[in-house]
């Protein structure tokens, strides 16, 4: 993204707590244009998810601003909402209770097509629903099952196609693996690494994990007590980090990937 470019979201110098006595973010900056990917690294606590929130419009600033696509995000606004839910989608740690059991896989995935307009006609959805089947290798026909016959890997999976079907330009995820055994992980990693290639899709990676950060994000910004402590490419980062707390979150994976 050039300098002229507008960032798709952004938060500019925000504020955020849980009342008076509960300050989470301190003047938080970062920006996310299409096809980028962003690494949101801490310590429990520091912060992450309430950025999530934030860019997801399910929570408001104390204080600066959200942007979508240059422009401040307004709950009351209708339109730009419904704009950023068709354009911004998120995926959530658990997959187990993500999906609604007594939905099939099917309706799941269709679902935000049909609240979000993107499409009604029956026809149109089933074979988006199929298209997005395959897209995260997965059997058309398991549109017609519930989560329940799934594994943990796989509901991730429907739960990543569902976040797909309005065809979104960024995917926001909230620790997306953490919740799997290891053995599956990388089945999921390798999925969002296709996307990103063959999709372009942008991604704010929310992780206490370095390793997964280091396969799927070019930059990296690292939250301690709601500041943000250090930004820049996440090789930079793993390689030389210049602030200590930086420096110790790095040295506590046993082994990174090369980067």
């Amino acid at each position: 993204m050039t300098g002229t470019e507008t960032p798709m979201l952004a938060l500019d110098h925000v504020d955020f707590s849980y009342g008076a006595s509960q300050p989470v973010l301190h003047d938080v900056s970062l920006s996310l244009g299409e096809g980028q990917t962003l690494g949101l690294v801490g310590e429990s606590g520091a912060g992450k998810t309430s950025v999530l929130r934030l860019l997801l419009g399910l929570s408001q600033p104390t204080a600066g601003r959200v942007l979508f696509r240059g422009e401040p995000l307004r709950l009351s606004n209708r339109a730009q909402v419904r704009s950023l839910r068709r354009e911004v989608q998120p995926v959530y740690q658990d997959p187990f209770s993500s999906l609604d059991p007594r939905m099939t896989v099917g309706a799941s995935i269709a679902e935000p097509l049909r609240a979000l307009g993107v499409s009604r006609a029956r026809h149109a959805v089933d074979e988006r629903v199929a298209e997005l089947l395959t897209a995260v290798d997965l059997a058309p026909d398991a549109a017609a099952r519930y989560p329940d016959a799934f594994s943990g890997g796989q509901r991730q999976r429907i739960a990543i196609a569902r976040a797909l079907a309005p065809r979104p330009k960024l995917l926001l995820a909230d620790e997306p693996v953490s919740a799997l055994d290891t053995s599956v992980r990388m089945h999921v990693i390798e999925l969002f690494q296709r996307l990103a290639a063959q999709q372009g899709i942008g991604m704010l990676l929310v992780s206490h994990d370095l390793t997964i950060v280091s396969a799927l994000c070019e930059r990296m910004m690292v939250l301690q007590h709601g500041r943000v402590v250090e930004e820049g490419s996440t090789a930079r980062l793993l390689g030389s980090p210049t602030e200590d707390y930086t420096a110790r979150l790095v040295a506590a994976v046993p082994r990174l990937p090369a980067v």
